[in-house]
């Protein structure tokens, strides 16, 4: 099962970056902002992996509204994911493209608040989870992670919104990312001297950021709407099973943003204690 090696490699490497964040960094910067909410974001799974685990296959038997929550968890981190990395995308498309209304616009705290917004929008829209399955007995629910009743595909709305959300967070990352390609692009022809240019941190955040982006939530969400279809429009069950299969295998790449976020981790990580130690160079001169 592909959640053992995320679960091995993820948790020390979220060990790691905490680690960093609390004794290594020194000045919060936006990007840290954005950087440390999205291993929280992380850490989440990382909770609810062994629990997936565990039910693999297996009858539930912690209750309902345990597997709900747990539920809610991986919807959580992807959508969580997905907005987190919209807005470092952003963050950098600012600072570059607009760099004195950049001043204004972009601060530590400011990012605090988007982060709270984001928490607070992706926590409220996971609430419908909890109603999504066909319990016959109230306290027992017989599988977890692996269906939702039958009601469920009734509700169209839930995969409007899902689509919606990240069709519009994907055309947010590419333009921005694309935007911050070209930007740092030119100004390495019209600088071709400048070493910081040739070794620049933001245009391999933002790269490593889109690449992750798109490798890892593009099949979940093409599956998902295959897979609604599907139920919607009676397909045969034969071939439901196997839209099944590839919704679940989806989800397992998905999940695996959280290795991928390491080289977001790293390059934002270096980044900071770079500047840090620049600025403690020109203290000391």
């Amino acid at each position: 099962c592909v959640y053992v090696p995320i679960l091995v490699f993820g948790f020390p490497l979220i060990l790691a970056a905490l680690w960093q964040l609390v004794f290594r960094v020194r000045r919060w910067s936006e990007s840290m902002v954005y950087l440390s909410n999205l291993i929280i974001n992380d850490s989440l799974l990382m909770l609810s992996l062994p629990f997936k685990i565990h039910a693999y296959k297996k009858q539930w038997t912690m209750g309902p509204t345990f597997c709900s929550l747990l539920e809610s968890l991986l919807y959580v981190n992807i959508y969580g994911s997905i907005m987190l990395s919209v807005c470092i995308a952003v963050d950098r498309y600012i600072a570059l493209q607009f760099p004195f209304a950049a001043r204004r616009l972009r601060s530590p705290r400011k990012a605090v608040l988007v982060c709270l917004i984001v928490w607070t929008m992706v926590f409220g829209c996971s609430f419908p989870i909890y109603g999504l399955h066909e319990n016959e007995q109230p306290n027992q629910t017989a599988y977890c992670f692996q269906t939702f009743s039958n009601s469920t595909w009734t509700k169209s709305w839930i995969l409007v919104c899902m689509e919606t959300v990240f069709c519009s967070s994907a055309i947010v990352m590419v333009y921005c990312s694309m935007r911050v390609v070209q930007i740092l692009h030119g100004l390495r022809e019209r600088n071709p001297g400048d070493s910081k240019l040739r070794n620049n941190k933001s245009m391999k955040i933002v790269l490593s950021n889109l690449v992750v982006f798109l490798t890892c939530f593009i099949p979940y969400h093409v599956a998902t709407a295959i897979y609604f279809h599907a139920k919607v429009n009676s397909w045969a069950q034969e071939t439901i099973d196997h839209l099944r299969y590839f919704v679940h295998m989806s989800i397992c790449i998905s999940n695996v943003n959280i290795l991928a976020d390491g080289a977001c981790y790293y390059f934002i990580l270096k980044e900071n204690l770079e500047s840090a130690q620049k600025e403690r160079r020109m203290a000391i001169r």
